[in-house]
């Protein structure tokens, strides 16, 4: 999936208020741009770290531009706008890239399956069956290849955790997909040290049925690759 216009290069100084981050670029322009990821971004924004913006003027927008990729070691990379992992996650499932999820022609997106329940990101589904498909953004990288997931404690995700155990328990195909978009990480397990409970909720719901997979998303200034499928260590 490449990205709508080559990205500029430069240098963060600072994230800040969650969502700022100033940059300085290449050509020596300061500027504050958009931070796309409502998480900790443990690791992955260092002072100093190189960056790449998506610069844009387009009305209505403060900003001038959008935080997507970091340099988080030499030569790796990782992706921190984390929205981006529902788009190419939807690249892929139309073309069947990701392989214990294929044959399901109808793909909806952002769905809700009860009132008051959570909304998911996708509804696969074909004329025998259905599958239920919830993403995760994984950026946590650990060293000697491993990535966790979440940077912070995440209520919401354990909220999801949670709704995916009762729909596998009631006989729906459910899945948990780690959509991991950093080039160092080569396998995924919960971050127990930072949510202990989301960890106990994943190995509940893989109990019950609830399917895990972690496919890795290789990114790079011209885009975002799908590079195949990576073991989970619950």
């Amino acid at each position: 999936m490449p990205f709508s216009q080559p990205l500029l290069g430069g240098t963060l100084i600072r994230r800040y208020k969650r969502f700022l981050a100033d940059i300085r670029l290449d050509d020596g322009r300061e500027l504050t741009v958009h931070c796309p990821n409502t998480g900790s971004m443990k690791n992955c924004g260092e002072p100093g770290s190189r960056v790449w913006i998506d610069l844009h003027q387009r009305p209505g927008r403060k900003l001038p531009g959008t935080w997507e990729l970091v340099e988080t070691a030499p030569g790796e990379l990782a992706c921190v706008h984390s929205a981006r992992a529902n788009a190419v996650v939807a690249a892929a499932l139309a073309e069947s890239l990701i392989t214990p999820l294929a044959g399901y022609p109808d793909i909806r997106r952002e769905v809700t399956l009860a009132p008051g329940g959570s909304r998911f990101d996708f509804l696969l589904s074909n004329t025998r069956d259905s599958c239920v498909v919830e993403v995760k953004s994984v950026t946590l990288a650990l060293g000697n290849g491993e990535g966790a997931f979440p940077d912070a404690v995440s209520l919401r995700g354990q909220k999801h955790l949670r709704e995916l155990t009762a729909l596998a328990q009631g006989g729906q195909r459910s899945c948990l997909l780690f959509c991991v978009m950093h080039s160092g990480i080569t396998r995924v397990r919960p971050a127990d040290e930072i949510d202990p409970l989301y960890g106990s909720l994943l190995r509940q719901a893989q109990a019950a049925g609830v399917q895990v997979l972690a496919w890795s998303v290789r990114p790079s200034p011209l885009g975002l690759e799908v590079a195949g499928q990576l073991p989970v260590e619950c």
